[in-house]
């Protein structure tokens, strides 16, 4: 009998990532959800799984921690078994400004967990899968977010900036490994209904932003689950380096 795969959602506990991880379970992953404070929410998802017959465990970890990246892998390895997909999601974004309105201090929360994080958990899932490191390949999907493409001007520019840099890591890392048994890809959600815009102060905001895409509505977290989950499976065994919009055709 093969070996379960086993996927790390970073981000995991709300949203695009608590969506990811529930569908990720359903199609037979043994799913270790990382979580930064919200536990119990986290935990009640475990136990979700389990109750389905399914293998889950919480870890708390700040992604722009390189200490908690080593120990979630670790804790990974130790409970569930050889990672074989990561999905980069945990990101921060905070309040809508300008950016003549933002210090040093916020650009760098920003990148940290955006872009350095994300950088981070790929290189240890790489030194994991990789034929190189004597692994049996595997998959990376990062959640990159429309803003790359629009720079949210007069909102948060800093958040778009380093989205943009997620792209860009994504096609260089995929073309890095591509030989080594390992794709790399990344979706590109719009207007989707998480709670990331009450962090950015306007919890409303795709309700009013929503006549802006074709399909003149908001998404839900579990279409770019569906989108993410379709880049981690077999079926996707050709693609790598590319960007997939999941916006309703914005």
């Amino acid at each position: 009998m093969s070996q379960q795969p086993v996927v790390i959602v970073t981000g995991g506990g709300r949203g695009i990532g608590a969506a990811t991880a529930k569908l990720a379970a359903a199609r037979g992953y043994a799913v270790c959800l990382n979580y930064l404070n919200r536990r119990g929410p986290a935990e009640e998802m475990v136990r979700g799984i389990t109750e389905r017959k399914g293998r889950a465990i919480a870890v708390q970890a700040d992604i722009s921690s390189e200490a908690d990246v080593i120990s979630l892998f670790r804790h990974a390895d130790s409970q569930l078994g050889p990672v074989s997909a990561l999905v980069n999601n945990a990101a921060t974004l905070e309040r809508q400004t300008r950016l003549d309105s933002m210090d040093a201090s916020r650009i760098l929360r920003i990148f940290s967990v955006n872009v350095v994080g994300s950088m981070v958990c790929a290189r240890e899932a790489v030194k994991r899968m990789s034929t190189r490191y004597g692994g049996s390949g595997g998959a990376i999907v990062n959640v990159s977010s429309g803003a790359a493409k629009y720079g949210s001007p007069g909102e948060y520019i800093d958040y778009a900036a380093s989205k943009g840099a997620i792209e860009t890591f994504t096609v260089g890392l995929a073309s890095e490994v591509a030989e080594e048994g390992i794709r790399v890809n990344a979706v590109r959600p719009g207007f989707i209904y998480t709670e990331m815009h009450a962090k950015g102060g306007e919890p409303g905001r795709v309700e009013r932003v929503k006549t802006l895409v074709p399909m003149q509505r908001g998404g839900q977290p579990e279409e770019v689950a569906t989108a993410i989950m379709w880049l981690l499976s077999p079926g996707a065994s050709y693609v790598t380096g590319t960007i997939v919009d999941v916006s309703g055709g914005r």
